[in-house]
């Protein structure tokens, strides 16, 4: 049997092909392209524990971390989402090493990860254990994203910082005071012409008239 064909133009909708219970994913949008790599949680998703690998050969010691994706999330190729379970390097410690006697003293969580509605990651960028990536966010290729991300920000570097904002932050409160990936599916297509635009009074009207009818 031949392997499947990877490029660009093919990519993996995430709500039909994850299975671990720890990612969950809305809706039914969200994308990665495996233009190069394996699947996205053979090559994205990395878990110490909390895989299919990791839970058949031990017992979790300790919660293990979600990852919240929500819906029309873009990713690039080989972009890393960096799971927890191998937080067990405490710096204030003089040694670093997780001895097996005192890794539960060690361990230090760093929380669920979520990246938000309509969020782009960039090409090999990496995510953080515990970060969230606000709503509309774009984080850049080859960025390292340790701390959390603002809606509607673009972050690059490494360690990733803002770069600038999207839009106005006017602009920023009322797309989201609009919950546009709330919507249902007759909406959210209805109005889609003007979501691919940047005509904020024409947005908010056609909304505002759409539920009046």
């Amino acid at each position: 049997m031949s392997a499947p064909t990877k490029h660009w133009s093919i990519v993996e909708y995430l709500h039909e092909t994850v299975t671990n219970p720890n990612i969950h994913v809305r809706g039914q949008h969200s994308y990665y392209s495996n233009a190069w790599s394996g699947s996205f949680e053979e090559s994205v998703v990395r878990y110490h524990y909390g895989d299919a690998f990791s839970l058949a050969a031990w017992e979790p010691q300790w919660p293990i971390d979600q990852l919240h994706i929500g819906d029309y999330v873009c990713i690039g190729a080989e972009a890393v989402i960096l799971m927890g379970g191998n937080h067990t390097h405490r710096t204030d410690w003089f040694s670093l090493y997780p001895f097996p006697e005192t890794v539960l003293e060690a361990y230090q969580g760093k929380g669920d990860t979520v990246i938000s509605d309509g969020a782009w990651i960039g090409m090999r960028a990496m995510i953080m254990p515990g970060v969230t990536i606000g709503e509309g966010a774009v984080v850049a290729s080859g960025s390292i994203v340790t701390k959390n991300v603002a809606p509607y920000t673009i972050v690059a570097g490494s360690p990733a910082v803002s770069v600038r904002q999207r839009f106005p932050g006017a602009t920023v409160e009322a797309i989201l005071s609009l919950g546009i990936y709330q919507w249902d599916s007759a909406k959210f297509d209805a109005l889609r012409h003007l979501l691919t635009a940047n005509d904020l009074a024409a947005l908010v009207s056609a909304a505002e008239a759409y539920d009046r009818a």
